[in-house]
């Protein structure tokens, strides 16, 4: 039989409609059994730990599902010694079973370190070394001096520290600043869009204090309040350019991007 006609041969045809049938079969049970080992689509919540001590969180974790690893430790007034103050991934989202949700712990005592001199240098230098030391600048105060921005003195809970002094890692740190006559005010800056922590930094650096913090209703959860943004401000930067050093900026954050963007046609 020539090739032309076995080609189009009744038992050609058949083998080849098996082969294609087996192929196909074999490709599905392939693409089946890769989906059920790897568990494909299916996914657990990661449940809100932070609170939590770490038998509490484990147990959790487990109902889900899912694993725990402590991988760090820090010190927060707001928790409860052994408690979980962060985790990775966040709550609500979606993983594989078997995941490791990362945990930061609250230390049961709060890690200190040591106070640089902060006296007789420039608020600058004094901010740099605060922040490096792993503290934060608090208020600042000014009294009148002959030296322009020159550090005073540095407080905590109105008593005076110095150098050499032991300090609860990230506490703030007080200043009292010097300012000569005549140069006591300052250009109040625009935070419109900012977050939080933004708006921190912007406000230590114009030798501003943070007033009220106020969150709306949209800010929910500690993601919603990190990624909210300011929308309002006072005193106003539409009405007020300059204000005195030391002075106190309340702020209004939101996560509304309506709320916000209104807010950026009216500021800007």
């Amino acid at each position: 039989m020539s090739l032309g006609k076995f080609i189009t041969s009744r038992a050609f045809v058949k083998h080849l409609a098996i082969a294609i049938v087996l192929v196909t079969v074999l490709l599905f049970v392939t693409f089946k059994g890769l989906k059920l080992y790897t568990k494909h689509g299916v996914s657990y919540p990661v449940p809100a730990l932070t609170g939590l001590n770490l038998e509490e969180a484990t147990a959790s974790a487990e109902a889900n599902k899912l694993r725990v690893e402590v991988i760090d430790s820090v010190y927060n007034k707001n928790y409860e010694p052994g408690s979980v103050v962060d985790q990775l991934p966040l709550a609500n989202a979606r993983v594989k079973e078997n995941r490791v949700i990362r945990l930061t712990i609250n230390s049961n005592e709060p890690e200190k370190v040591i106070l640089p001199r902060l006296t007789d240098i420039s608020f600058r230098q004094a901010q740099v070394l605060i922040e490096s030391t792993g503290l934060q600048v608090g208020n600042i105060s000014y009294q009148p001096s002959e030296y322009n921005d020159l550090v005073l003195k540095a407080l905590q809970d109105s008593v005076t520290i110095y150098e050499g002094d032991k300090i609860i890692k990230g506490s703030d740190v007080d200043l009292i600043i010097g300012r000569s006559q005549g140069n006591m005010d300052t250009n109040l800056p625009n935070l419109t869009g900012f977050t939080l922590e933004e708006a921190q930094s912007t406000i230590t650096d114009a030798m501003l204090n943070m007033g009220a913090v106020i969150f709306d209703k949209t800010a929910e959860t500690a993601e919603d309040s990190a990624s909210a943004r300011i929308w309002k401000q006072q005193p106003n930067p539409q009405f007020t350019k300059h204000v005195n050093l030391g002075s106190s900026v309340d702020i209004w954050l939101t996560t509304d991007t309506t709320i916000i963007n209104r807010a950026y046609e009216r500021n800007f």
